[in-house]
This record gives structure tokens, sequence and C-alpha cells, in this order.
């Protein structure tokens, strides 16, 4: 398997999607931030100073997701057709489930944007919530879903 970014040179590039066809594409992403009992507690009751957490982390994601060719390099700019950003919270583990779902019809996949998208909200609750927890923790952000394309559908 080669690298697809790198040319015959070893410089990178952009990979050239011209003469593929245009298929219906959707990407899952997930992630988690934990934190402290209270500062889920708080999140969960809108007791944060700065505002809704939650509200203001899902326009991130959505935001950051239809930015991605802006801050990942060799991304193509893409028409998303559907963004949704979700959260769970999960009290016993005190941690938040975030996922983002990304869709399009084009002729790449959303794979980044829905990881950029999960990436973007964990940042932006830990923005929000670090004056009463600085040890919270962003962890395992990963794609779980692509379907469309070449490779079809692969659950990860």
């Amino acid at each position: 398997m080669e690298l697809t970014h790198v040319d015959s040179s070893g410089r990178a590039r952009m990979v050239d999607v011209t003469d593929k066809p245009d298929t219906r594409r959707v990407a899952v992403a997930r992630g988690e931030i934990v934190m402290q009992p209270r500062t889920l507690t708080m999140i969960a009751e809108d007791q944060m100073a700065k505002g809704d957490v939650l509200a203001v982390a899902q326009v991130a994601g959505i935001m950051a997701a239809k930015r991605t060719a802006h801050i990942i390099p060799m991304c193509h700019p893409l028409v998303l057709t559907g963004i949704k950003v979700g959260f769970e919270l999960d009290q016993a583990e005190h941690e938040i489930e975030i996922t983002a779902t990304v869709s399009t019809t084009g002729k790449t996949g959303v794979e980044m944007e829905a990881l950029v998208a999960v990436s973007a909200a964990a940042l932006t609750i830990y923005d929000m919530c670090k004056a009463v927890d600085r040890g919270m923790r962003i962890q395992n952000v990963r794609l779980v879903r692509k379907s469309g394309g070449k490779s079809g559908n692969i659950i990860l």
C-alpha cells in the first residue's frame, strides 16, 4: 500500500480526484472528554459561567467540519450535505462521548470532517470548563464508520 498524499519524489501533494465518480459518503467519528464528576454535573445542569456548554460545542463541531480543508492541508474542500454533532453524558465514567456524523455526495470521503468536528467540540468543552477543571482529558478520537466510494461500508 502506498501513501496517496506523497508524490514519487516524496513531496506532499493533494490527490487528484477528478475522475472519481460522485457517490453518497457518510463518516461517523467519536471521542470522549473525561472530567471531574462535579464538572459533568455543572454541564448537565447548565451551571457553567460561560453558558450552555453543549450548545456551543455542537455549533463549534459543525463549524469546524465545514472548515476542515482550511486546517488540514491535503483535504479537499467539500460541500457537506449533513452534519450532526451529539453528546452522551456518562455519569459513571464522568465523561461526555461526542459523536459526529458528516455526509456529502462527492468524489472523496468525509472522514476528516467528522474527526475534526469531534475534536473541535471536545476542545470547546475544555475551553468553556477549564476555569473549574484543568485536568480534563480528551481521548480516543477515532473514526467508527464510513460508507461510500470504492471501499464501500466500513465499520471500525
